[in-house]
């Protein structure tokens, strides 16, 4: 009800709702995300409390971003099946529920409960598929910009939030560390279900770019959830585009979510680097990416989107081949955080705009929801591998290694996208 009376506020002062769709949006991404990447500072000190070797706490961890990923392509049609506010609801709530619980473990299938299925179910229902749904149906133009500023949310809630949660565990003790991003949570629940609203034609508005308002799809029409992402899969996998984007986010999420992200703190720290500042490292990654990832949805409503891919994964390999050679010294470690982080998820926006471009409106959020279980399964495979090699091999580097050479593959990888219509790659209005 009170969307109604704001929209047309807003539209006075010549405001598109859909915006402040972005800001909710926007907002709830950054404290999830927050809740995913509290794990990254809790690694040492649950091991030191509990005894767990690296490998027993990463298992956990690894199961969080499977989740996180698997759940995306179900989550875009439920979504479309039941509605945007009871998804993130129901998602927020998980989420809740798993931090608070997480303050209470014990035992090292309490890890796996909390962490490991609450956390990652939750956080896989309101992960990058919320912003390229909310982008696809409020926006025809801007739609990349707008799939830069949400993806920029998720992975800078990730980071920034570290420096507070590493000073909260280090000070308060680990299980302080989880309250900013529970409380975050609370904030969005109470946002979307007083200000979200599934579709423009709610308000009597069409997507910001169109003149004409496009009826609300009928929700029974768009049949069992289930039935529908996979059908969006049978589509998407007869399609070369979706394999070759499938593959190259999942080394996406192999070099980031999986492999930085976790395990770039204890990587510093056997470098001798406390752990707050090894996570005011990934604080300048993530104001990097702020910006990195908001030029990225700008510059993909402009450029050949496959160029755009190319030269982040391209660069992206160089600095983790690079970081094994920076010293650790607070001057190469910063070059790293600086450069890793504008590319950090720069990739989302140009591989939202070739799924959106090849599959259309609706089914290009579908489609989006299995390339991003890729990008998390690449991040499973990483966060369980990284934690073997340093068990096995006393060192991280193997792993950060390899990631920057699956890089550097993974950009040769998009030539075999064909060119999009020039209409679906840089039109702006």
């Amino acid at each position: 009800m009170l969307a109604k009376y704001l929209a047309p506020v807003l539209a006075r002062r010549g405001i598109h709702y859909g915006w402040l769709m972005v800001a909710i949006t926007f907002l709830t991404q950054l404290c999830t995300a927050a809740a995913m990447g509290n794990a990254g500072v809790l690694l040492v000190p649950l091991k030191q409390e509990f005894g767990w070797d690296t490998a027993a706490v990463s298992g956990p961890l690894s199961l969080r971003l499977l989740l996180y990923g698997l759940v995306a392509p179900f989550a875009a049609a439920v979504m479309l099946r039941y509605g945007l506010r009871v998804t993130v609801f129901a998602a927020l709530t998980l989420i809740v529920t798993g931090l608070l619980l997480a303050t209470r473990v014990s035992e090292i299938w309490h890890l796996w409960v909390t962490w490991g299925i609450l956390i990652g179910l939750g956080t896989g229902m309101t992960a990058m598929v919320l912003g390229a749904t909310v982008a696809n149906r409020w926006f025809t133009a801007r739609r990349g910009l707008v799939l830069g500023v949400l993806a920029a949310s998720v992975a800078t809630g990730q980071l920034v939030f570290l420096p507070i949660a590493a000073w909260l565990a280090e000070h308060m003790g680990w299980r302080a560390a989880v309250m900013p991003a529970a409380g975050g949570a609370v904030l969005c629940l109470v946002l979307i279900l007083l200000l979200a609203r599934d579709y423009p034609a709610e308000v009597g508005l069409p997507p910001f770019g169109e003149a004409r308002v496009i009826p609300v799809p009928l929700r029974n029409a768009a049949g069992n959830a289930v039935r529908l992402s996979f059908q969006a899969l049978a589509e998407g996998a007869g399609s070369r585009t979706f394999w070759v984007l499938f593959a190259t986010f999942l080394v996406c999420g192999l070099s980031t979510s999986g492999l930085v992200q976790p395990h770039f703190i204890p990587l510093c720290h056997d470098f001798g680097i406390p752990e707050v500042a090894a996570a005011g490292f990934l604080a300048i990654m993530g104001v990097c990416d702020f910006f990195g990832t908001i030029g990225s949805g700008w510059l993909s409503d402009r450029v050949d989107n496959r160029w755009l891919l190319f030269w982040y994964y391209f660069l992206r390999g160089l600095s983790l081949l690079w970081l094994p050679f920076s010293g650790f010294t607070f001057y190469g470690l910063s070059l790293f955080a600086v450069f890793f982080g504008l590319d950090f998820v720069a990739t989302v926006p140009p591989t939202g705009r070739l799924s959106a471009a090849e599959f259309g409106r609706e089914k290009g959020a579908l489609v989006f929801g299995w390339l991003f279980m890729a990008h998390q399964l690449g991040g499973a495979i990483a966060a369980a591998g990284a934690g073997v090699s340093r068990d096995l091999l006393a060192s991280y580097l193997p792993a950060f290694f390899l990631g920057g050479v699956v890089c550097v593959l993974g950009s040769l990888s998009l030539a075999a996208i064909r060119r999009p219509a020039p209409a679906a790659v840089a039109v702006v209005r």
